[in-house]
């Protein structure tokens, strides 16, 4: 990982827009800070968009993608998206349709039952009433669980046949082919009719954890901010830079590099 100040698009690199985890990226103890606030604010300002992409549960999400300036909110790892009408209003979409929703949903319930049975200390995430298309432990939200028993619950839900994996604060899994890669590539199809990879070299992404490692393989300007060193160890993929301040801070810190490069370019 290289310091920001490296970044190329300081220099002026022409850009389409930012993805961005919420939680210990966009978030400081659980809110957003009025300098990430502004950030996004000053994102979509400039004519950049700007898109978060979550493990949280799509109700859980709804009033950030009501309130924040951000063009929508891909929810559960992918699996559905709130999208901004003109009106002000969302539109839902998901990824899959609803008999496979349905069906993958009680499949899931019982994979939860099991985690919670089998694995000592494990409590279902307290937002997993929100949630349509996951399931989630928690395991540093509102407790503290061990590295082997994370370990031994991403075992058990990939052992059940399901995708897993762990955030800054939760244990995720579930059943489908979506992931934030795909969630992402999904989201610029449906807002903007374009391909993703043809264009991934002009989007930021920004996270903090060990479920962003996907989109820090695949984007060139990936940033991880600073809190990001309590998962170095278990990173296969690390971001290409890593900014100074953690969590809202460090997101406010690349929206500054960002816009500092559009401005010495004149875009």
């Amino acid at each position: 990982m290289q310091p920001l100040a490296g970044w190329p698009v300081a220099a002026g690199q022409p850009l389409v827009g930012v993805f961005t985890d919420i939680d210990d990226t966009l978030t400081t103890e659980g809110a957003i800070t009025p300098d990430a606030l502004q950030a996004l604010a000053a994102l979509r300002a400039a004519d950049l968009r700007v898109i978060p992409i979550t493990g949280r549960p799509v109700g859980w999400s709804e009033p950030f993608a009501l309130a924040w300036p951000v063009d929508a909110i891909v929810a559960e790892n992918g699996a559905v998206a709130l999208i901004r009408q003109p009106d002000g209003s969302l539109a839902k979409r998901y990824q899959q349709d609803d008999a496979t929703r349905a069906a993958n949903f009680a499949r899931m319930q019982q994979v939860l039952a099991q985690v919670e049975r089998e694995v000592p200390g494990a409590q279902r995430a307290t937002d997993s009433a929100g949630r349509e298309c996951d399931i989630a432990i928690d395991h540093s939200e509102f407790t503290q669980m061990p590295q082997e028993h994370i370990d031994r619950c991403v075992a058990l839900m990939r052992a059940a046949g399901m995708n897993a994996t762990v955030s800054s604060i939760h244990i995720n899994g579930w059943y489908g082919t979506h992931n934030k890669l795909e969630g992402a590539r999904w989201v610029v199809r449906e807002l903007f009719g374009r391909g993703l990879d043809a264009e991934v070299d002009q989007w930021v992404y920004v996270g903090d954890s060990t479920n962003d490692q996907l989109m820090f393989e695949h984007f060139a300007h990936s940033v991880g901010v600073a809190n990001i060193a309590r998962f170095v160890p278990q990173l296969q993929h690390l971001p290409r830079y890593v900014t100074e301040g953690e969590r809202g801070a460090g997101f406010a810190e690349v929206a500054r590099a960002v816009l500092a490069g559009r401005d010495r370019h004149g875009r």
